[in-house]
């Protein structure tokens, strides 16, 4: 399925009823409005303009610039989702009696929404076996327990999860604690999201990170968008694709939904174009293959490029490796085998092609619509293929952009908080601790999961995050989490995670600062490689009415634990809590990093070097992009009777559903119940193309059972959408009970974008 805004209207499917055909627009104007004119609307002001980068998306604005400037010095360049963070943060401190008054069980009854409406958390608690309630716990009985928790057991059985809300010091931190332990399990949320991004990347350009900058993707006149909601996930992305639509350019959408803000978004940072003319026209092309055939399409695209002469064989003879097997394969591969995969037609193809070649600049950027797949790597290596055999890498204005999610979830990659560390970086972190680090294979975030329902985690620090929350599978998480002996949170607000993933003999549940809180300069990393720096700031908690104010700096707990395992050797370890001294040892340690070592001194945020490649000269080991074959996947679904359970005769619908994130949600919180654009009024509904309710015997708005091959969920409504045929929209986390996904075998990623369920009517 296919829609070309060149071409008459009746040329692609209309939206359905309920779709909004548009993005942002006067709603943005209508929640700052309300955010800013509430009692908090002076502390939210405060924060908005405080000179640290913004706390959601990783394409990144804030810093030196002031909160509103990106690295360019453009102004308006904040969002709605950023204001909605913000003003979470801003919340009283839950009061006592929440966790004095309610029980477990109480506490496990709340949504997301509920649980970070509660407020912040002041004050250390801890969860002990046995227990009904959290309770207050003092920070010097915290400091032991924790120690005492990871130096009691094995390397091998502690472990760490991490998300993007921290800092680089604190990243840095806790991967250089562990691995002195060591210990190499730092799962991270990355490994849910972007792990195939790095993995592919790296194989294909020696370096796992975008390719491109801010002012590279301004010289752009072409954006290939693939898998991607930006309007929801990524607004300032938008105000980039604005401008190339009006320089004349070209944006070819690729996604299984047909998602209103990729048609038409208004941004308020321009009024008079976008705002006042009902928005600015976004997607040049939309086409809509099945979920998961995404390799299939590119590999389409380049059968198409290669029969139009459209290839550059000389240049990717002179920077390419790999190119003879790809080549074959292109030409061996027929088209019948490509368009019976992804669903869409061998003219549509050509014609996205077509507009492609016409293109003289092309980034090529992507989401978790392509990473969520058991075959999310080779997707990414599709992509890399493409890029290279149509020139558009090693110049200004082209190349990849993985498009990544949390603000510093790229920094922590950087800051060695993986399973896949460098050489490069192993080699100088051996050298700081004066001996090797251990090479026993680390446990990602899914992996780590399996290890502690084994019996094989006695300890975990959670930095962050909601790894209950995040995790195929909530019934394995659960389970999982249960039979690690101590756990320990370090959070700003609670969430779901903090009442279902409790440890076997204890849980601690730990309040720090958030970013423009904290009371010492940290620096973050965008999804573009540059580093901005965060002004210390205060916290409204301090002198509460409940005796708050017993926050703690991320990067003074984990200098505290790392003194009590290690002492002062090799290292001045409690020394760290001074981030001055950690950005040292980060500028010894990290490649790209050298400009650190200056920024307390100069306050000159920098582009993280050897990243963003002007010249088709790469970090491989031959300097040249390594292409590779991309074979097509098995999208076969299973017939009813796999799921089990059917009553006599009945036969029900079964799709692949893909799992997202409302327009009103980050990450696993939920601010929003509904998603307006997708006209998806509650979580508990379901996206379905009407042919296939026509189909199945169904009808909108119906009540149905949804069965995965982990669990179901009853009374799901039925939402009729501009959805691919075959496939169906569910909200994450909520349909994680679903799932019991296959893992791409490369990077451990879950396939969260293509779910088989069976629908059952009531």
């Amino acid at each position: 399925m296919a829609f070309d805004e060149s071409a008459s209207p009746a040329a692609g499917p209309p939206p359905a009823a309920e779709d909004a055909t548009s993005g942002g627009g006067w709603p943005l104007i209508d929640g700052w409005a309300r955010a800013t004119l509430s009692p908090t609307g002076p502390k939210l002001w405060q924060a908005l303009t405080h000179q640290s980068a913004c706390l959601s998306c990783a394409w990144g604005t804030g810093g030196q610039n002031g909160g509103f400037r990106d690295e360019l010095g453009e102004p308006l360049q904040r969002c709605l989702k950023s204001v909605e963070a913000i003003s979470a943060e801003l919340q009283p401190a839950v009061p006592q009696e929440v966790f004095a008054g309610r029980t477990l069980a109480e506490l496990q009854r709340l949504t997301s929404a509920e649980c970070d409406r509660l407020g912040r958390l002041d004050r250390p608690l801890i969860h002990r076996a046995g227990s009904d309630h959290y309770e207050p716990i003092s920070w010097p009985e915290v400091h032991q327990l924790v120690a005492e928790a990871f130096q009691s057991a094995p390397p091998e059985r502690v472990a760490s999860y991490s998300s993007g809300r921290s800092s680089n010091e604190a990243a840095y931190l806790l991967q250089l604690l562990l691995r002195a332990l060591g210990s190499n399990n730092l799962a991270d949320c990355s490994d849910l999201c972007h792990a195939p991004s790095t993995l592919g990347l790296t194989r294909a350009f020696g370096s796992g990170t975008s390719m491109v900058n801010l002012e590279g993707l301004q010289h752009a006149d072409g954006v290939v968008l693939v898998g991607s909601n930006a309007p929801a996930n990524h607004p300032r992305l938008m105000n980039e694709l604005i401008r190339l639509r009006q320089r004349g350019g070209t944006v070819i959408v690729i996604n299984p939904v047909l998602e209103g803000g990729l048609l038409k978004f208004g941004s308020p940072a321009f009024p008079i174009r976008s705002m006042l003319g009902g928005g600015s026209e976004i997607a040049s092309l939309f086409l809509q293959p099945i979920p998961g055939s995404d390799t299939a399409v590119f590999l389409g695209l380049q059968k198409a490029l290669l029969e139009r002469g459209a290839i550059n064989l000389a240049f990717v003879k002179a920077h390419a490796d790999g190119w003879q097997q790809l080549i074959a394969q292109i030409e061996g591969t027929g088209w019948e085998a490509i368009t019976a995969c992804c669903g869409l037609s061998r003219e549509e193809l050509e014609h996205t092609a077509a507009r492609l070649a016409a293109c003289s600049a092309v980034v090529f950027a992507w989401a978790m619509g392509i990473t969520h797949h058991a075959n999310g790597t080779t997707n990414v290596q599709a992509i890399a293929n493409t890029a290279v055999l149509s020139g558009n890498v090693g110049r200004p204005g082209a190349g990849t952009m993985p498009i990544r999610g949390h603000s510093n979830v790229q920094g922590f990659g950087s800051m060695g908080v993986t399973v896949h560390l460098r050489e490069p970086m192993r080699r100088a972190l051996e050298q700081l601790l004066g001996r090797p680090l251990s090479r026993t294979p680390g446990y990602d975030t899914c992996a780590l999961i399996e290890a502690a329902a084994g019996g094989a985690v006695d300890s975990l620090l959670c930095l962050g995050g909601n790894l209950f929350g995040a995790n195929p599978d909530s019934t394995q998480a659960r389970r999982a989490l249960g039979r690690i002996d101590t756990i320990a949170y370090l959070a700003t607000k609670p969430n779901t995670g903090h009442f279902h993933g409790f440890g076997a003999r204890q849980t601690l549940l730990l309040p720090v600062f958030n970013r423009f809180e904290t009371p010492h300069r940290t620096t973050v990393e965008s999804g573009n490689n540059w580093v901005r720096l965060n002004e210390p700031g205060t916290t409204h908690l301090h002198g509460t009415s409940n005796g708050g104010g017993q926050l703690i700096s991320e990067v003074e707990f984990l200098a505290e634990l790392a003194h009590r395992l290690h002492g002062s050797e090799p290292i001045e370890w409690r020394r760290l809590q001074d981030p001055v001294y950690v950005r040292e040892l980060i500028a010894r340690t990290v490649p790209g990093y050298d400009a650190m070592a200056g920024i307390d001194a100069s306050k000159r945020e920098f582009e993280v070097s050897g990243r963003v490649f002007h010249e088709p000269r790469f970090p491989t080991a031959t300097g040249r992009a390594q292409l590779a074959v991309t074979p097509l996947p098995d999208l076969r679904l299973p017939e009813p009777e796999h799921f089990g359970g059917q009553a006599p005769g009945e036969r029900g619908l079964v799709l692949s559903l893909i799992t997202a994130r409302s327009y009103g949600q980050h990450n696993t919180v939920v601010y929003k119940p509904g998603d307006s654009y997708r006209g998806m009024p509650h979580r508990h509904t379901l996206l379905i193309n009407p042919e296939d309710l026509v189909a199945s015997g169904l009808v909108a708005h119906q009540r149905v059972t949804v069965q995965g091959e982990a669990g179901s969920l009853e009374g799901i409504e039925l939402i009729p959408g501009s959805i691919r045929p075959g496939a169906a929209l569910m909200f994450y986390p909520e349909a994680n009970v679903l799932m019991r996904p296959l893992k791409d075998p490369e990077s451990g990623t879950p396939a969260f974008k293509r779910v088989p369920v069976l629908l059952r009517g009531l």
